[in-house]
């Protein structure tokens, strides 16, 4: 946002030097990005007065003028009288034209920027006659596009004086980083911006008598252009204004408001598009004005054309006063006649309307949109306007009749227009405004001071905050323009910064010594890291947010989702609902990049609506998960590995949960549970190939295979196996191992091969072995691992499972007598309660 001193100074005194001034900005309003001195590009250029004119003796189109600069300019050749020769093209050049003279040796204003190629002016023979200088139009001035003839100076001036004085344009441009005003819409205005300069200066600051919330009146005038207004969308523009000005006569504006538009990088256009945008400029509202006649050529009803604001239109195109032919879509807002849209909402007019030359009656509107709106639609067609900039921070729908009023008012004096008709003024109730009430040991706990009550007073009434003080208390009324005072927070924060946030204290903040309450599910997902990366396993960190399609194929349900209202992309629309579509997602670019196994894990939180924290039932609940992937190309996979990948991440589980102390049983995927984040997560698992992983009654999480269909929408290998697991369930049954010693005694190992029926699950066997290693002596330990799952062709009722079984003691040396014991009471054990038999 750029804030020029010499608007500013219109509206408050500024006494500070130049680095006062920008400091006090960057350190109590906003980064100051750069400071410009604007008169530097018109140092000498002057006003001048054109004595004579007569026609160019070898050309037609070309005047030898002499100009009377009062003596002013050294270095310059003169006649007897003192007059200097100028040679000029101008149409219209003519004796007693106030005019803007360049001299010998100055820089041509339009290219003063140009720090490669400026051009400086010299004296200069043209066909014969030499010219001392020149005189310039619009264009050479950098006021706008103009080169079709000189510039006539319309203001009061003495040939001789700067013209940079003469129109202010020894000025000083004061560029603020936008992102500082996000909040602000105010800010976005040169008034917003005078209002700040003063209470950051101490000053008290007080709005032009029209802008204020008791001024806007209601105009009643003979309708002699009728118009039928219609806004289909209020929940998107919440305040519509519109009137009618008949007769209007479009010229070229004053020069001194085109040079305030020029320095703030508005292009100059005619005098009715030159007031809005110039109080668009002073007010952070845009308007638009629409050809009322252009309109009309549309056709209409009895009751005149209308103009109707909504949504668009399927496959509706329209074309801009930028001649840029767009198809708007979504929550665009459309402005219509009632056949074709005329206009895209807050963004930009359509050039079917544009108000030009021939113009005579205009419809001068006045809205309010919604700022996500003109945010989403800016984006999508890649349109970023001066309006959309100001539309897509929230104005106060407050000020739209205010505006309206006043700019109408300087139409019709600039113009010659009359009002046509009442004002249409469509809003919904605005209601009071906001009242904050606040004690000062309120504030003064906040920022560390010792600010009185009246010294806070003063602080806010200097920004226009209606402050009355009553039991020690300040009863705070929120101007109508603010839209960011909403908690009394915001008073406290507005208090410190026009105070100086840099006068505040620097005292340390008293310290507890004592130490902080350790994080337990912090220092459990350290230990988890810790143990997966020593086993190989990489961490990855994927994004919280993810495509409907994503959610779609993984078969869980989008609309439990939370939702975006303006995401970056539509690939981060959704809140994820678990983690193992993000991670599977991130296995097909792997492999393609050249990495052909490979173990992935992220620790992440999810979401479900409907599930809200027992304590705090306002907020949703959120699910601390471990996501766990293995995956290996076809090729690798058909020559070093055999078997389903389930047992693959059955061993990650099993090495997992037995360094976190927690024992656990594996029970088949028969129904979704209750559990709604559960529930979700197991959509994604393939139910034949699947266990679910239990301690005791708690659901922990589920290992398995993914879905078929899943496998195929994202390009998965086949040997591909998941897990998904709650942080928060392990972390109430973890319990670190102690440490044990490693044996000095040798390990032995033994195969056992049990046959056991079709219907026996593995999970169910391996519950069985364990338990009858549990009841062997408490100085044994062992480690069970599966060697292979083996079905006879000829025997489809049974199948062959064989665990190798590792055993050592602390205490001596194990024969394997006591091996083959303990085998044949597995083998015992099995065939009792599983009818197995040992082969």
């Amino acid at each position: 946002m750029k804030l020029s001193l010499n608007w500013v100074k219109q509206y408050t005194e500024v006494n500070l030097s130049r680095d006062e001034l920008v400091s006090k900005i960057g350190t109590q309003l906003g980064e100051v990005e750069d400071v410009v001195n604007y008169g530097e590009r018109y140092k000498g250029v002057t006003i001048a007065k054109v004595v004579s004119c007569t026609k160019h003796p070898d050309a037609d189109k070309l005047s030898v003028c002499l100009i009377d600069d009062n003596n002013t300019v050294n270095g310059v050749d003169r006649d007897k009288d003192g007059l200097i020769q100028v040679v000029c093209g101008a149409p219209n050049v003519r004796p007693g034209l106030l005019v803007t003279w360049v001299p010998p040796g100055t820089i041509i204003p339009n290219t003063f920027t140009n720090k490669d190629y400026p051009i400086v002016i010299e004296s200069k023979n043209l066909r014969g006659v030499i010219s001392h200088g020149m005189l310039a139009s619009s264009k050479e001035l950098s006021i706008g596009d103009n080169h079709s003839g000189i510039v006539e100076i319309d203001k009061d001036a003495v040939p001789g004086e700067a013209f940079s004085h003469v129109y202010g344009l020894d000025d000083l441009i004061i560029d603020i980083e936008n992102k500082m005003f996000t909040h602000r819409p105010d800010l976005f205005g040169e008034l917003g911006l005078a209002r700040e300069v003063a209470g950051i200066s101490g000053k008290k600051f007080n709005s032009p008598d029209w802008y204020r919330a008791d001024t806007a009146t209601q105009t009643v005038a003979e309708t002699n252009l009728p118009l039928t207004v219609k806004n289909e969308i209020p929940e998107l523009v919440p305040r519509f204004c519109v009137q009618m000005i008949k007769d209007v006569r479009i010229k070229p504006s004053p020069l001194e408001l085109q040079t305030y538009l020029s320095r703030l990088d508005i292009r100059p256009i005619n005098n009715v598009v030159d007031l809005t945008n110039y109080y668009m400029l002073l007010t952070a509202q845009p308007l638009h004005a629409y050809d009322y006649d252009k309109l009309k050529a549309f056709g209409g009803t009895g009751s005149g054309p209308a103009i109707i604001v909504r949504k668009p239109h399927e496959g509706e195109s329209l074309q801009l006063l930028n001649s840029k032919t767009v198809k708007p879509s979504g929550d665009a807002i459309i402005i219509a006649n009632q056949s074709q849209a005329i206009g895209l909402g807050g963004i930009m007019g359509g050039a079917d309307t544009e108000v030009d030359e021939n113009t005579k009656n205009i419809i001068l509107e006045c809205a309010n949109f919604d700022m996500y709106s003109i945010r989403r639609t800016a984006m999508d067609l890649g349109l970023f306007t001066e309006a959309t900039t100001r539309f897509n921070k929230g104005q106060s729908p407050r000020q739209n009749r205010i505006i309206l009023d006043k700019v109408v008012a300087d139409l019709t004096s600039a113009t010659g227009g009359s009002i046509a008709g009442p004002v249409y003024d469509d809003f919904a109730p605005l209601g009071d405004l906001d009242q904050l009430k606040i004690t000062p040991g309120f504030v003064n706990e906040r920022l560390g001071l010792n600010l009185t009550i009246e010294e806070m007073a003063e602080l806010l009434g200097n920004v226009e905050f209606t402050v009355n003080l009553a039991d020690n208390q300040l009863n705070v009324s929120v101007p109508f323009w603010r839209t960011d005072i909403k908690i009394n927070e915001d008073v406290v924060e507005e208090i410190g910064r026009l105070y100086g946030f840099n006068k505040l204290n620097l005292d340390l903040p008293v310290k507890d010594i004592m130490p902080p309450k350790r994080n337990t599910m912090f220092d459990l997902k350290s230990t988890i890291r810790d143990l997966l990366v020593r086993a190989d396993v990489n961490e990855v960190l994927t994004y919280s947010f993810i495509s409907r399609q994503l959610i779609e194929m993984a078969r869980q349900d989008p609309s439990l989702a939370y939702e975006l209202s303006n995401p970056s992309s539509p690939q981060q629309q959704f809140y994820r609902l678990s983690l193992l579509p993000s991670l599977l997602s991130k296995v097909h670019p792997n492999i393609k990049a050249g990495f052909s196994e490979f173990a992935l894990f992220e620790m992440n939180r999810c979401h479900v609506k409907g599930i809200m924290q027992v304590d705090e039932p306002a907020l949703p609940d959120e699910a601390e998960r471990l996501g766990f992937v293995i995956a290996v190309d076809d090729k690798l996979a058909q020559i070093d590995y055999s078997g389903a990948p389930y047992y693959q991440v059955a061993y990650y589980l099993r090495y997992l949960m037995a360094a976190l102390g927690i024992a656990y049983e594996l029970k088949p995927y028969q129904n979704s549970p209750d559990n709604g984040f559960m529930n979700q997560m197991l959509k994604i698992f393939e139910p034949n190939r699947t266990s679910l992983v239990y301690a005791g009654d708690i659901l922990l999480g589920a290992i398995g295979e993914p879905l078929g269909t899943v496998k195929h929408g994202l390009k998965l290998p086949k040997f591909c196996a998941i897990g998904e697991f709650d942080l928060k369930g392990i972390l109430k049954l973890v319990k670190m191992p102690l440490f044990s010693k490693l044996s000095h005694y040798p390990k032995i190992s033994l195969d056992i091969c049990l046959r056991v029926p079709e219907s026996v699950s593995y999970g169910a066997l391996i519950g069985n072995l364990s338990a009858v290693l549990k009841k062997q002596p408490y100085d044994m330990s062992f480690d069970v691992n599966p060697v292979d799952i083996f079905q006879k062709p000829d025997d489809s009722e049974h199948k062959q499972i064989t665990f190798r079984l590792t055993m050592h003691s602390q205490a001596r040396t194990l024969t394997i007598t006591e091996g083959n014991e303990i085998i044949s009471q597995i083998g015992e054990a099995a065939k009792t309660a599983l009818n197995a038999e040992v082969v």
